[in-house]
């Protein structure tokens, strides 16, 4: 399940920095604007402790991850929906990601050059925001003159479309996102062809200085993107790009001891792909064996087959029953045989949604 969040901001906040940190890959990160022109795309693996304390107990000769995809798009500036500094392209691909991540610089240093001038982070999150918000108004605006005189004519599809299409028009006009808006389930799968850029769900990442990060409640700038994160119902958070890249050069052991010394408990980085996983209602299940202990990536309110046909689709093509049992139940019970004496393992039929931390052995028949 290849899903992807983008990375954005204006240029030298820090995008390029979390990036290599995210992907533990050197795309050029330098100080000056539109370093990063082509988005860089890579694949991280999403960090969860439940995959070692599985493997722990069948001990197995391969373990997999679960995996997430992040692209780092190049800088936006002032006018981009007009075609500013590249704009268009830009936006172009920030249109084919399903989430944004914004990082925002809430640090100062002089050797590092802001595009405005000076450090600012609401100025620069409206900026970004009132630029996606432009580039979608077009899209909405094209979209109603074509409309418009169909639902006028007493179109049914078209009087139905015209109804979202004025929500949004109002809402983008003062700026505001297209995720605000109220739209019942039928609206919403409407506004969903129109890939617009604000309807996107989105994280506030704060890059702050190595001094700020170990309590970035006293850091003045977070606390203003804290607030503006909140009023729009938007998660923020805290990290120090440099030390994450520094991080991600080292081992397991040296990495927690690192952040010991810095009194910091996880890391910025698997807050940051957590938070970017969740955002987009995915879930983990597993499969376990001594073979291979793997997690797989659904989509919260999918069904067993649907969950099996991820595997492959001759798993969902015949499924038959799931064998299933919790991660709870596992870490308590040490076993399967144990389980099953105890009566937790189950036997899930087509109808079952499948639940996060579910571990899971499909029956199946072609």
């Amino acid at each position: 399940m290849s899903l992807t969040a983008g990375i954005v901001g204006l240029p030298n906040v820090g995008k390029s920095t979390l990036f290599n940190a995210i992907t533990q890959s050197q795309v050029e990160a330098a100080n000056y604007p539109f370093a990063t022109i082509q988005p860089n795309v890579g694949v991280v693996e999403v960090p969860d402790e439940r995959i070692d304390n599985i493997s722990a107990l069948f001990r197995p000769k391969k373990i997999i991850r679960t995996t997430f995809e992040f692209t780092d798009i190049a800088g936006l500036v002032k006018g981009a929906s007009q075609g500013e500094g590249l704009g268009n392209q830009f936006l172009s691909h920030i249109r084919q990601v399903d989430a944004v991540c914004h990082v925002v610089r809430c640090f100062d240093n002089p050797d590092i050059t802001h595009v405005e001038g000076s450090v600012d982070p609401i100025r620069d999150i409206e900026i970004i925001n009132l630029e996606l918000a432009l580039a979608d108004l077009q899209t909405v605006e094209n979209r109603i003159t074509k409309v418009e005189r169909k639902a006028q004519a007493k179109d049914k599809e078209a009087g139905a479309e015209y109804a979202v299409l004025s929500k949004l028009v109002e809402a983008l006009r003062e700026g505001k996102a297209a995720r605000g808006v109220e739209l019942t389930k039928e609206e919403a799968l409407i506004a969903k062809g129109y890939q617009l850029l604000t309807a996107k769900p989105m994280i506030y990442v704060a890059n702050m200085s190595e001094d700020d990060i170990a309590d970035p409640e006293n850091n003045g700038y977070y606390q203003k993107v804290k607030a503006y994160a909140e009023a729009e119902n938007n998660d923020v958070i805290a990290i120090c790009a440099q030390i994450e890249e520094e991080l991600s050069s080292l081992e397991k052991e040296e990495k927690r001891t690192f952040l010991e010394e810095l009194g910091i408990p996880e890391s910025g980085l698997d807050r940051v792909i957590k938070s970017a996983y969740h955002l987009l209602g995915l879930k983990t299940y597993f499969t376990a064996g001594e073979p291979e202990v793997r997690a797989w990536t659904f989509r919260e309110g999918m069904t067993a087959p649907e969950c099996a046909g991820i595997i492959h689709t001759d798993f969902q093509r015949g499924f038959i029953r799931a064998e299933t049992y919790s991660y709870e139940d596992l870490m308590t019970y040490k076993s399967e045989a144990a389980l099953k004496e105890a009566g937790r393992l189950r036997l899930e039929g087509k109808d079952y949604i499948v639940q996060d931390g579910d571990v899971m052995h499909f029956r199946f028949n072609v």
